[in-house]
């Protein structure tokens, strides 16, 4: 069933109503209520009581920044979505209308479609913000790569269930939906994955989506990837953005792990994220395609504040030193993940280096990442190593 959302424009001074209603969907999806003359009337839409508002806008003007964080200061629960009508906007501009509290920004002309997907997101994130019920929604670190092989997957495993240990109550959503590796990494079994939720039907709840994650020892819960490549177009981005704002209310930290690159889902991710967790190795074809990374996240408007760079196989003799690192990304990474034939094995058996060799040197990189994560005063925990070598168990969350 489609549920109508409804919308209030405010027009910049020489933008037509006109142009903003042939860019929107059609009006079964989305029903404009009022239009606002100028970006000066921000009282006008705090009176409306619609679901979203739309800025439309043709030049980089103070006066939208300004009407978008009256709106946010009124209503922050409602979503904010700006159309650039011209392509003649300044990524400086961009950022200030990300930093002063919008969703998204979409540059006409474009698809209805696109629009439409970009405003049920918006609606989803904020939807989510209400799930909360008073208290703070958990941080959602989206860990990403441009380029595969790079070892997300390894950080996502070690991260989480480095979290877990110190006490957090710790979910991953594996978003690599052709080929995610997360349930071989922690060694579980894909009996429930997030395609079979996005065809069970029905009204998504906390108690639904609970049934359908994978528990691991360490107290880490999993949504696991779909078994098979071809469910992948069977998962609207829409979904993922419910799914992720439903997880935020339920955990204290939420990581996504996913595929090389900024395809769909990996935008969506994005968006619904606190935290970006960049992942690279060092040698120079990774250092650049991490470079263009950290690009595309300044061009999206993320804060850099918000970004860590993790570095791994960072003992590697390539000719590389650091000071040309800090030259290639424009910054020092933040965790450097030395090169350990132990993580090889790690993977093979399924049980996360941080488990298996808790006092190696890659282990205690991993916990240094979770502590940036973890609540003040709360750090990672540190276990001791196990007895044996060749029987490991499994730590669990006391």
């Amino acid at each position: 069933m489609t549920i109508q959302i409804t919308a209030v424009v405010a027009l910049e001074d020489g933008v037509q109503a006109s142009a903003v209603d042939e860019a929107l969907p059609a009006a079964e999806d989305i029903r404009v209520v009022g239009y606002v003359e100028g970006l000066e009337s921000g009282r006008e839409l705090n009176d409306s009581g619609a679901d979203l508002v739309i800025v439309a806008c043709s030049t980089s003007s103070q006066d939208a920044i300004a009407l978008i964080e009256d709106a946010v200061r009124q209503r922050p629960e409602r979503p904010i979505v700006v159309l650039q009508m011209t392509a003649a906007q300044t990524n400086g501009f961009m950022t200030d209308v990300f930093a002063a509290g919008a969703d998204d920004i979409i540059d006409l002309p474009e698809t209805p479609e696109r629009i439409r997907h970009a405003i049920q997101k918006a609606i989803a994130r904020r939807r989510g913000a209400t799930l909360g019920k008073g208290r703070p929604l958990a941080p959602l670190v989206c860990v990403l790569g441009p380029k595969g092989g790079t070892g997300k997957t390894v950080t996502t495993c070690n991260l989480g269930v480095a979290l877990a240990d110190g006490g957090q109550n710790t979910s991953i959503v594996d978003l690599d939906l052709h080929f995610g590796d997360v349930g071989l990494g922690l060694r579980l079994t894909p009996e429930r994955t997030i395609y079979d939720l996005a065809r069970s039907g029905g009204t998504l709840d906390a108690e639904k989506l609970e049934d359908y994650l994978a528990p691991h020892a360490s107290g880490v819960r999993t949504l696991l990837a779909p078994t098979r490549p071809d469910h992948a177009g069977s998962i609207e981005t829409s979904f993922i953005a419910e799914v992720l704002a439903l997880l935020r209310a339920m955990s204290d930290v939420v990581i996504v792990d996913t595929p090389a690159g900024f395809p769909p889902e990996v935008i969506t991710a994005i968006d619904s994220s606190t935290d970006a967790c960049v992942v690279g190795m060092l040698d120079a074809f990774s250092l650049k395609d991490t470079k263009l990374g950290l690009e595309t996240l300044d061009l999206m408007g993320y804060k850099r504040a918000s970004t860590r760079i993790v570095l791994n196989r960072a003992d590697s003799h390539v000719g590389i030193r650091s000071d040309d690192v800090k030259a290639i990304l424009g910054r020092e990474p933040d965790i450097l993940v030395p090169s350990e034939r132990d993580i090889v094995s790690s993977l093979t058996e399924g049980i996360p280096i941080v488990t298996s060799q808790p006092r190696s040197p890659a282990a205690k990189s991993f916990r240094a990442l979770a502590a940036m994560y973890a609540p003040a005063g709360q750090p990672a925990a540190v276990h001791e190593e196990p007895q044996s070598r060749t029987r490991r168990s499994l730590l669990r969350r006391s």
